[in-house]
């Protein structure tokens, strides 16, 4: 799994129902055998957000969707917009302690595939 800091059971449970999320919506929309990789990333960034009538403070995941022919470089994904908003609303909406869901844009290079 893919989760940036420390590794907790709490944390895992929330990557695992993300990237569930992630790969149900990619196979849904026919994109998940179009690419390379597709995968959610839990990241140690907690923000301000509002459920509902209240303030949280709530983890931010990342959404990562590449295309590569070699795993060498690699360009992201240009996701149509109605599914990142599918995406990002069933994060936030059905995962328990998130409350920001942000997608990459980051090529390889500079970046790499995977967060580490």
């Amino acid at each position: 799994m893919r989760i940036i800091g420390a590794v907790t059971p709490r944390r895992l449970e929330i990557l695992r129902r993300a990237d569930a999320i992630v790969v149900e919506e990619m196979k849904a929309t026919g994109w998940y055998r179009k690419i390379w990789q597709s995968f959610a990333v839990l990241l140690p960034v907690k923000s301000v957000g509002v459920m509902g009538d209240e303030r949280t403070y709530d983890y931010t995941i990342a959404v990562r969707a590449v295309e590569s022919q070699d795993g060498m470089t690699a360009d992201w994904v240009r996701l149509p917009y109605p599914l990142l908003e599918k995406l990002a609303s069933r994060i936030i909406n059905e995962v328990q302690g998130v409350n920001r869901c942000v997608f990459d844009i980051t090529s390889k290079p500079p970046g790499t595939i995977e967060w580490e």
